[in-house]
């Protein structure tokens, strides 16, 4: 994807890498920077080459939130204006969400607004200790987006959500690790080691379970229990015409490690 400006994107190794690219303005949101992550996002889903998504940011900031941008639109244009970012972020979450491939979200710095809701959407989340959590959004009269809503409550609960939207209030790397919303929390000069080594590791795992797993765990809290047994069912027996399944039972049968092509 040479026409990227705002991105930078590859695929390697079963691995795509998603850069937020704009380190001179702290990696924010503009609207051609949501159109473009909308767009590997989408190539992301639909390659099956891709066994695992690394989304970090350039620089020492993870992402600050909304560009200046938004700002410079005339009063009677900004809802139109924050419709179209949210449509083009909203659709790249998505992707996110739905694709088979487990999304890893290396936070290296702070993250607020937009940034954090990116995080949120991540599947595995490791912050460096530099990086900070802020919602934001209510500190400029506006309401939080980019499934902020949907992920967090599920994530930390609904007080702490609560809490954190309507007060703005900044959460350190560890208190982010302390409530649940990372996965885990590593010195700075480890986060893209560590955050590749995971990536890695998925990439060469049972690619469809995972996409199964995305599905059952992502869909759960709208279930009830019977519903979600059910789902477990089908899933499960679907996943066991997988050449996957067929190889994970061999391996185990056999004493061996398994090795998965994603299918």
């Amino acid at each position: 994807m040479e026409s990227l400006t705002t991105l930078l994107f590859e695929v390697s190794e079963r691995v795509a890498y998603i850069t937020l690219n704009r380190p001179s303005v702290a990696n924010a949101v503009s609207l051609e920077m949501a159109r473009e992550l909308e767009e590997v996002a989408r190539e992301c889903d639909e390659n099956i080459s891709v066994r695992a998504v690394l989304l970090t940011g350039a620089g020492r900031i993870f992402c600050g939130g909304g560009d200046k941008s938004f700002a410079a639109q005339e009063p009677t244009r900004m809802p139109m204006h924050l419709k179209r970012v949210n449509r083009f972020l909203h659709s790249a979450i998505q992707s996110f969400a739905r694709m088979r491939a487990p999304v890893v979200v290396a936070v290296n710095g702070p993250a607020a607004g937009f940034g954090m809701s990116l995080a949120c959407a991540g599947d595995i989340v490791i912050a460096n200790e530099s990086a900070r959590f802020k919602m934001d959004y209510s500190r400029v009269g506006l309401t939080p987006g980019a499934s902020s809503t949907y992920y967090l409550p599920r994530i930390i609960g609904l007080r702490r959500t609560m809490e954190l939207a309507l007060t703005n209030r900044t959460l350190t790397a560890r208190e982010a690790e302390a409530i649940g919303l990372v996965t885990r929390v590593v010195p700075d000069n480890q986060l893209i080691a560590q955050a590749e080594s995971i990536a890695n590791e998925l990439a060469d795992g049972p690619t469809r379970a995972y996409g199964g797993v995305k599905r059952l765990l992502y869909g759960a809290a709208a279930n009830s229990l019977y519903e979600q047994m059910e789902l477990e069912d089908e899933s499960m027996a679907d996943m066991a015409h997988s050449a996957d399944a067929q190889e994970g039972v061999a391996a185990f049968l056999a004493r061996r490690p398994p090795h998965f092509n994603g299918q």
